[in-house]
């Protein structure tokens, strides 16, 4: 299914590059053996790596850089001096028609800038926003924006459920995915401005969205609506909040069966269940994040993940291609700007 598709990797980004980023891609190679690479970095640090990787050498081709984003530059400063990095390189096949989608573990903020200046956005998107999935008790639930935008109003938050509906109906196969909007309360007068704006116009029945109303924070977990939608600083509290809970949870059930003799007893009875549970929590199994808004396929990988973290990144990038994300988004942004909107916003209330 992935055949003819061609993914650019910034073999620069991440804490373990370049070594993390072709092994990962050797991995993503196994699910999707028709895939080709562009790898862009120092070619003197790829091709050792590379010449212990025969398959993914024959899949994969080296575009020489000496230059990378570093880890701390300011958004600013990648966008104005960094047009010969690896990361820059990289979006720009994109943008040119060399590769289908790009993916890259480096500087957030720096592959955010640069690839909504070289991709730019669709029509009837003001701003990209950042995608990704969270396990929960019903499955998986897409949540966006993930901290590309910390303030928003409720256009913006109306175009990301947008977005964050076709990407679950693309990406995890719902044909009616249910949209909700993240509050401090269900009820139709709580929170701010914008999100009660952006709830009304859901409400309104003024797009195509399968609206439930207003989520709360446990309703993530529990897997209430699989679209959540709330601005960028919110979602980035959510995420990490998230993320160190897991790792708590982790850690403290390891330090039980560390306990005594039995309870190390009672881990060979239940490693099994254990394994399984480690599984399904185990963020690198939901690591990607995709850039929502942009002309172009950018997914945006963790710094600090492995090699299997970084491959299921490259997957989410060639599952947008194979489903024909863009198309469909095209498709869905068009039908919602030919219905009229005529939001009602309410009287601001006390919480």
């Amino acid at each position: 299914m992935s055949q003819g598709i061609t993914i650019a990797l910034d073999a620069m980004g991440g804490d373990r590059a370049p070594t993390m980023v072709l092994r990962g891609a050797e991995i993503a190679l196994e699910r999707h053996p028709e895939a080709r690479f562009l790898l862009f970095g120092n070619e003197a640090q790829i091709a050792p790596l590379l010449a212990k990787l025969p398959r993914l050498q024959r899949a994969a081709t080296v575009r020489h850089t000496e230059e990378r984003v570093l880890d701390d530059a300011k958004p600013s400063q990648a966008l104005r001096s960094g047009r010969h990095t690896s990361m820059r390189l990289a979006i720009d096949a994109v943008a040119e028609g060399h590769a289908d989608g790009v993916v890259s573990a480096g500087n957030t903020g720096a592959l955010m800038a640069i690839a909504k200046f070289v991709l730019k956005t669709l029509p009837g998107i003001d701003r990209p926003a950042i995608a990704a999935f969270f396990p929960t008790r019903r499955g998986e639930s897409v949540m966006l924006d993930l901290g590309a935008n910390i303030e928003c109003d409720a256009e913006n938050l109306v175009q990301f459920a947008l977005m964050g509906d076709v990407f679950a109906r693309t990406v995890l196969g719902l044909t009616q995915p249910t949209v909700g909007l993240l509050n401090v309360g269900s009820e139709d007068l709580k929170g701010n401005d914008a999100v009660r704006g952006a709830g009304s116009r859901l409400r309104g029945g003024n797009t195509p969205i399968n609206f439930h109303g207003f989520i709360e924070g446990d309703d993530i977990a529990a897997g209430t609506v699989d679209v959540i939608v709330t601005d960028g600083f919110t979602g980035n509290i959510a995420l990490k909040t998230v993320e160190g809970v897991a790792k708590l949870f982790t850690e403290s059930l390891r330090a039980s069966f560390r306990y005594s003799v039995l309870a190390r007893i009672g881990y060979l009875f239940a490693r099994g269940a254990l394994k399984k549970l480690a599984a399904r929590i185990d963020p690198r199994g939901y690591n990607g994040a995709m850039f929502l808004g942009l002309a172009g396929i950018a997914v945006k990988s963790h710094g600090s993940t492995d090699a299997f973290g970084f491959a299921n990144a490259v997957g989410v990038a060639i599952d947008l291609k194979v489903n024909g994300f863009m198309e469909k988004i095209r498709d869905e942004l068009a039908r919602l700007n030919q219905v009229p909107q005529n939001p009602q916003p309410q009287r601001s209330a006390a919480l």
